[in-house]
């Protein structure tokens, strides 16, 4: 290898990205967020999800897993430190991360902030009535099971019946794709009808909510957690209208955290492909590429 080739290989800045759900997986077009000229891009499928195998595995599938899994990666990659880019539970486990490894961070940049609180989840509410793509989900159960309709989405979604698992991984994925814009996009809603991506994405999203994300309610705003990463530059883009994740969650975090920077995007949702929150994204990577 020349001498150039490998200096640029050394000092260009790497960005690691965390995808959403969890059990979404990565998508080619998430590259899209960073100047391939001033990053090395990481993106990697998280435990059960996108290329990862076996699909929509529960077994050792927790926080703390995905954690270390970022860190082995790191380490196998050679990168010193890291800027880290995460979105909805994406920024979940980017928090997760950067307060287990503060000294590895460079930079932040969050999207549709969720830290796994029983206050700011909306599913158990808005499951059971969803927007009309998404409405048969309250369907699915018997009226005395929709006391909690997590555990009994949890029931299903891990039946023997592998009818069931998938009709419920469906509706449950199409709720989430029908709530993701602030138009309903047609194209994420066909996306739920894929077996492999709803099982995934329904079975692990619900696996970590039952198990509150093998955290303490509010872990990751406390202020013992939140004063390890004090230092870290952190940009939030935030939808006004994202009902997935709620942006009095981003508020919050601004609050136990003023030294962060917070952009809320008044005409748009949770999606990360919202024309406001793209843009805003793409700036935040851009500027701290130079740090």
């Amino acid at each position: 290898m020349r001498r150039g080739s490998s200096r640029f290989l050394i000092f260009t800045p790497c960005i690691v990205f965390f995808h959403g759900g969890p059990g979404g997986g990565v998508d080619p077009k998430d590259r899209s967020f960073f100047n391939p000229t001033k990053y090395k891009i990481i993106l990697f499928d998280q435990r059960g999800a996108g290329k990862s195998t076996p699909i929509a595995n529960l077994e050792d599938n927790t926080t703390w897993d995905l954690v270390k899994d970022a860190e082995k990666l790191r380490l196998h990659l050679n990168v010193e430190k890291w800027h880290v880019f995460g979105g909805s539970w994406g920024s979940t486990l980017s928090l997760a991360y950067a307060q287990a490894h503060p000294d590895r961070v460079i930079s932040l940049v969050l999207r549709g902030i969720f830290t796994l609180r029983k206050s700011s989840s909306t599913k158990r509410e808005l499951l059971t009535y969803s927007p009309k793509p998404g409405r048969a989900s309250s369907l699915l159960f018997r009226k005395q099971e929709r006391g909690d309709i997590m555990l009994a989405y949890h029931a299903q979604l891990n039946s023997e019946d592998a009818d069931v698992r998938l009709r419920a991984a469906r509706a449950w994925s199409k709720w989430e794709m029908a709530t993701s814009k602030l138009y309903v996009d047609p194209s994420y809603i066909a996306r739920a009808e894929e077996d492999e991506f709803a099982l995934a994405f329904a079975r692990i999203e619900n696996h970590y909510f039952v198990n509150d994300g093998w955290m303490r309610d509010g872990q990751l705003l406390e202020k013992q957690e939140i004063d390890k990463i004090r230092h870290i530059p952190c940009t939030i883009v935030q939808g006004r209208y994202d009902v997935v994740c709620p942006a009095r969650t981003a508020y919050e975090l601004k609050k136990v955290w003023p030294e962060v920077t917070l952009h809320v995007v008044p005409d748009a949702g949770h999606s990360s492909r919202e024309p406001g929150i793209e843009k805003l994204l793409v700036q935040s990577t851009d500027k701290f590429s130079d740090l």
